[in-house]
């Protein structure tokens, strides 16, 4: 995880708030949690003074907050408010305001990987601040996704409305006449389950909702990985998609993990799965520290990508399945 950690921070990659940044330093703040290195810790304080803790500029687009979730984490250590009052300031903003999203999409989170950009951010806000009201807005949001997206057949999202099959059976499919279900934008929906569930009060009321989807989910992923314990880059075809792709397996092996760790999945049966997605992605790392094998930015399952094709998203996902993977008992 150091290594992962030190050759990603050299090789920077994308403006500072840019969504795949607010994944990388999620996996950097989770191998200081797991290191608790200094000099980690140091990096990411860097970071934030940097973006004068600032989300990007769209208030109401989920990917601009997304590098807001380590401003909170760091607030929660050193206790400065700057550090997370621009964050208040642009998710409370969209209370108040129709934004671009909603007015072009119906939705304000209207592709599946939002939900690992922003609820983290709403439920964290209402642990921190003890603010109900965040838990609300996130419910409320959340849920027109999943109602949009989520297809309870297969326990999977669609990465957005243009990937629904209507009720004639029209609409995109894979070479093998499966529906189109793309490993990273559910690997990302997972890794939102684990961070919202890991916030949420045990006993608030719309825990079963976020509860059930990961369960569900966490048993079909489980069946779809393969052999070699990575998870093509289109699910349900893996056949047209033969290399087996970082980024989706990182979340998936980071997901899959906690719920082992938690107690919530079951241990004899996800264990194996999270070793072999560990081993798997090991498979991937080049001894500097590179995490190769992930797919290029996009919204859909690609080929074009290599042992050479590395994101940070990439690196952010190998450091918090390292997380997981580590406090769990081999």
């Amino acid at each position: 995880m150091v290594k992962v950690t030190d050759w990603q921070l050299s090789h920077p990659k994308h403006s500072p708030t840019d969504w795949t940044n607010g994944a990388f330093y999620s996996g950097v703040f989770a191998a200081y949690e797991t290191t608790k290195s200094s000099r980690i810790l140091d990096s990411l304080m860097a970071m934030g003074e940097r973006n004068h803790w600032l989300p990007g500029s769209r208030f109401d687009h989920a990917d601009d907050i997304a590098i807001c979730q380590t401003y909170i984490d760091l607030y929660r250590i050193k206790k400065d408010r700057r550090m997370i009052q621009a964050t208040i300031d642009s998710v409370q903003k969209v209370r108040r305001v129709p934004g671009r999203e909603i007015k072009n999409h119906g939705i304000t989170w209207w592709w599946c990987d939002a939900l690992f950009m922003a609820p983290p951010v709403l439920v964290k806000l209402s642990q921190t601040l003890k603010d109900p009201s965040y838990l609300t807005q996130n419910d409320t949001l959340f849920k027109q996704t999943y109602d949009l997206l989520y297809n309870s057949e297969e326990r999977l999202y669609a990465r957005d409305a243009s990937y629904l099959v209507n009720s004639q059976g029209e609409g995109k499919r894979e070479a093998n006449g499966k529906k189109v279900f793309w490993s990273r934008g559910n690997g990302w929906v997972m890794g939102g389950l684990v961070k919202v569930l890991q916030e949420l009060p045990k006993n608030h009321p719309t825990r079963d909702f976020y509860l059930t989807q990961y369960k569900q989910m966490s048993d079909r992923l489980a069946s779809l990985q393969q052999a070699d314990g990575l998870w093509r880059s289109s699910l349900l075809d893996p056949d047209s998609f033969p290399g087996g792709e970082g980024s989706g397996t990182g979340f998936d092996c980071y997901a899959l993990a906690w719920g082992v760790n938690q107690g919530i999945l079951d241990k004899a049966k996800f264990k194996p799965v999270v070793q072999k997605a560990w081993q798997g992605l090991n498979t991937l790392l080049n001894p500097e520290g590179k995490v190769g094998w992930v797919q290029p930015i996009g919204a859909d399952p690609r080929r074009n990508f290599s042992a050479e094709s590395w994101e940070v998203y990439g690196a952010g996902a190998y450091l918090l399945a390292g997380s997981e993977v580590i406090k769990m008992k081999w």
